[in-house]
């Protein structure tokens, strides 16, 4: 396959192609049917499907979540796209305790087969407000499943499978992936939730990335290897349910692991990852370390961003310290990613 996409284009033909494979795929949002279509992601699905199927909606989150939940409920397959994390905490009653428990309250008689996209991550100073990873609030609750791939493959893969599933599903993408590009088949297919991915082998410690991480991880493995540390990155890409076995098994083999997030530590799932190796190894003594956001609201200026952030640099010398030890600093050369220096707005 020679066929490259961003994985904003692998978001858009997935939808276009599931819209046009099942009638009942609908999509709504502030913004869907804007012509810059939620940076591209949604654009010319309105033109195409009409306003009955691709529209936009009021600024009343918890409302047209009740709306997504109704049409499912009734036979429908939602996709509700909300353009910042932030603000589906105006719906958590609806997806907590409508959405999530349904199908287990009515004893599988309904199904919610809803899937809600939203964006995070920093840029262009969103700030405290506008840039939270909260995917480890829905990691907690049983009944909702929780994805966050970070290739152009995987998304289209993982979004039609979300669209097919009949659970609801959060769909995390950050802001930064939508830049990124990489190999996508043009035909329709769908990846099974609960499988992780190893993006490059390694052999000295494993590095899981989580979302826009996994990328900050690729860059920082290349660093590690100009000084001989051999790292394996993995993106879990399934973060409810969680590929436990995969990552594991890349422990056991390296003796080490590093678990980056692009949200706090904090009872996150950073957290939910170590503990769980943990237990599948037998409470074998390995080496960890965890990297998220630090602990504060986000910051709005460039320059508190680069100190907030997990960075290449940041990461690749979290990983030289569990491999050598502290009693040999080392200062990794700064790289900055070319996707956060182009970015120009939010849309």
């Amino acid at each position: 396959m020679t066929r490259k996409l961003s994985y904003a284009e692998a978001l858009l033909e997935a939808t276009h192609q599931e819209m046009a494979h099942d009638p009942s795929v609908v999509v709504l949002g502030m913004g869907v049917d804007d012509f810059r279509g939620i940076y591209g992601t949604t654009k010319g699905l309105a033109e195409t499907f009409g306003p009955e199927r691709c529209f936009d909606t009021p600024l009343s989150e918890d409302a047209m979540t009740g709306v997504a939940i109704g049409a499912a409920l009734g036979g429908m397959r939602p996709i509700h796209v909300h353009i910042r994390m932030d603000f589906v905490l105006l719906c958590m009653n609806q997806l907590l305790n409508i959405a999530a428990k349904a199908r287990y309250m009515y004893g599988a008689s309904v199904s919610v087969p809803i899937v809600v996209r939203s964006v995070i991550g920093r840029s262009w100073g969103q700030g405290a407000q506008h840039s939270q990873g909260l995917h480890s609030l829905f990691m907690h609750v049983p009944g909702l499943k929780v994805v966050a791939p970070s290739t152009p493959y995987d998304a289209k893969g993982c979004l039609v499978q979300a669209i097919r599933d009949n659970n609801p599903v959060m769909f995390v993408e950050h802001r930064m992936l939508h830049f990124q590009r990489g190999t996508v088949p043009e035909h329709l297919y769908a990846l099974p939730f609960g499988h992780a991915r190893v993006l490059s082998p390694g052999t000295d410690v494993t590095i899981v990335g989580i979302s826009y991480m996994a990328v900050e991880s690729l860059r920082a493995q290349s660093l590690l290897a100009e000084v001989g540390i051999s790292a394996e990155v993995i993106d879990p890409v399934s973060l409810l349910p969680l590929d436990v076995d995969t990552i594991a098994a890349s422990v056991a083999k390296t003796g080490r692991l590093l678990i980056v997030d692009t949200a706090w530590t904090s009872c996150g799932a950073t957290a939910e990852i170590v503990t769980a190796v943990f237990e599948r190894l037998g409470g074998r003594s390995v080496p960890f370390r965890r990297l998220g956001y630090a602990a504060a609201p986000c910051p709005t200026t460039k320059n508190l961003e680069n100190l907030y952030y997990p960075t290449p640099a940041t990461i690749a010398q979290a990983a030289h310290s569990l491999v050598r030890g502290d009693k040999q600093p080392w200062q990794p050369r700064s790289v900055e990613a070319p996707e956060v220096v182009e970015f120009k707005g939010p849309f």
